[in-house]
């Protein structure tokens, strides 16, 4: 689907074209919906990779979508929100659904139904136990009354997924999950909220939408009474997957326009992109994007073959993929200069779009402390089985694996991960081996060096982590640089480089072979190393995307 995105995005790209720069620039401006762009994303059958290929949708699960939505943004983040939102409205029901809800909802999404997710609401943020918004039984139904806001789509969507209070008392089992079709409702019943002015995707439907007696059937219900926050937090874990191709897409736009313009702008008697700085700049940011591209993969594999590690998975590629790529925007921004910040040169001003609105992915479904603090509650566990030296070998040889994924099951994602990550865990073997491979000549020495460092680092987190005592809303600012040390190491164990462990049951076998399909020396932008930032870099990413 990706290369059919593309080429019909391509085709919409040209002069008036709703992807032409100029169209995106002027509708910015303008705040206005994309909806000629939305179009011809529904006339790609776009909405098949929102949905379970089990009930109709297109194959390949999340890698797939995230490849999907990632076409998508690096020619407009806001496109790709817009349109995006589907999934993350639809996901309740494919984790906590009945069969039948399952596949009513399928048949909508795929005739072209927009879907929404009402989570948060005015005044609560992040705190969703202090939702206020009720759903009581009434008439073999529901009662809804109260707002959700801010909300992507909340009133263009003809469906809306809401958390709602069941019990007056709240508390964790206090809120259930319910999928309201707004055109069901009675009128009156229901009215949007203004569209809220952002700094960012402009042209969203960023507003809300409040409830006043509305009546909803008693299927509408998602799962059973008071499963709602349990539901929301399972289904995080895959939309929080998903966000990672927002920021990949906007990393790919950003490069693309900085090595256009450095390949165009004559300095000294040469063009930019001949200077080494600009070379080192290029090539830093493709490095980091490299390394979150193999991180966002690892993690969209990982929700199929090892759903119950996705709550420590989800939460740190959510955190570090966003933040990574905003450094690698940053540095591509002062490279451009003005023509960075301009709204009408070089582009149409498209770099400067992109840089604000990527910012909100790092807000999506859970800020970057969000997430952090999702790990930080599971360091103790973490810290244990890193110690043990235990993890999924044969899961996570899967999962590194170049075969098609399995549907995921939804009913094996947890709250909290009981056997820890094994993409981080299973690094001293795979550091092991590597070292034994090294002294074999089977592979360079270097990168037996560089794994044995990274297996120091995690031991060292490993270390932190277990010193830290849960002090609940008291977390020491040390936790939460911990967790993003964590993140680092994930994101550094991801490129496949690093050989995966076998599915033997002897723990450190190695394989006939290792793997070897990028740099270990990928420069890591939030670590702030400067060198190995070499052109080097820029071509062996551009080769890979032309590939």
């Amino acid at each position: 689907m990706p290369g059919a995105l593309d080429t019909a995005i391509d085709a919409a790209a040209g002069p008036g074209g709703p992807f032409h720069p100029a169209i995106g620039a002027l509708l910015d401006a303008r705040e206005e919906f994309p909806a000629e762009a939305c179009a011809v994303l529904d006339g790609c059958g776009t909405a098949r990779a929102y949905v379970p290929a089990e009930l109709g949708g297109a194959p390949g699960g999340l890698p797939e979508l995230v490849a999907v939505l990632r076409t998508v943004a690096r020619r407009d983040v806001t496109v790709a929100v817009a349109h995006g939102k589907t999934f993350l409205g639809s996901v309740p029901t494919w984790v906590a659904g009945t069969d039948e809800q399952r596949r009513a909802l399928a048949r909508r999404v795929l005739a072209g139904a927009v879907v929404c997710w009402g989570l948060t609401e005015p005044g609560h943020g992040s705190d969703l136990l202090a939702g206020e918004l009720t759903a009581e039984p009434a008439d073999g139904g529901w009662r809804l009354d109260g707002a959700k806001w801010p909300i992507n789509n909340a009133t263009r969507g003809d469906l809306i997924s809401v958390l709602a209070r069941t019990a007056p008392e709240g508390g964790p089992r206090g809120f259930s999950q319910l999928l309201v079709d707004k055109h069901a409702l009675a009128p009156g019943s229901w009215s949007p909220l203004p569209k809220e002015p952002t700094h960012g995707i402009r042209g969203a439907d960023i507003s809300g939408i409040r409830f006043t007696g509305a009546a909803a059937p008693a299927d509408a219900l998602t799962g059973r009474p008071g499963d709602g926050l349990d539901i929301v937090l399972r289904s995080l874990q895959l939309t929080r997957t998903m966000c990672t191709s927002l920021s990949l897409g906007a990393g790919e736009h950003a490069l693309r326009l900085a090595h256009d313009f450095a390949a165009g702008r004559a300095m000294y008697g040469t063009t930019l992109l001949r200077l080494p700085l600009a070379r080192r700049v290029l090539g830093r940011a493709a490095a980091s994007l490299a390394l979150a591209d193999a991180a966002s993969l690892l993690a969209a594999r990982a929700a199929h073959h090892l759903p119950g590690e996705m709550s420590v998975v989800s939460a740190a590629v959510k955190a570090g993929v966003p933040e990574i790529v905003q450094l690698a925007v940053d540095d591509l921004a002062e490279l451009l200069g003005a023509r960075g910040f301009l709204t009408e040169h070089h582009a149409h001003g498209a770099f400067q779009k992109l840089e604000r609105d990527h910012r909100i992915v790092a807000i999506f479904d859970g800020s970057t402390a969000v997430n952090r603090a999702s790990l930080i509650n599971q360091f103790p566990v973490l810290a244990r089985l890193h110690h043990m030296g235990t993890y999924d070998a044969e899961s996570l040889a899967a999962t590194v694996a170049a075969q098609p994924v399995p549907p995921i099951d939804a009913g094996a994602l947890r709250l909290f991960s009981r056997t820890g990550c094994s993409v981080v865990q299973a690094l001293p073997a795979a550091a092991e081996r590597l070292g034994a491979l090294a002294a074999a000549g089977a592979v360079p020495r270097r990168a037996a060096e560089l794994a044995a460092a990274l297996a120091a680092e995690v031991a060292a987190v490993a270390d932190a982590m277990a010193a830290l005592r849960p002090a609940g809303r008291n977390t020491p600012p040390e936790a939460f640089e911990t967790a993003r040390r964590y993140e680092r190491a994930l994101r550094k164990r991801a490129p496949p480089t690093c050989c995966s462990p076998t599915p033997a049951t002897s723990r450190g076998s190695p394989r006939s072979r290792p793997r070897w399909n990028g740099p270990w020396n990928s420069s890591d932008r939030a670590t702030r190393h400067p060198r190995r930032r070499t052109n080097r870099c820029w071509r062996r990413s551009r080769n890979r995307r032309r590939s």
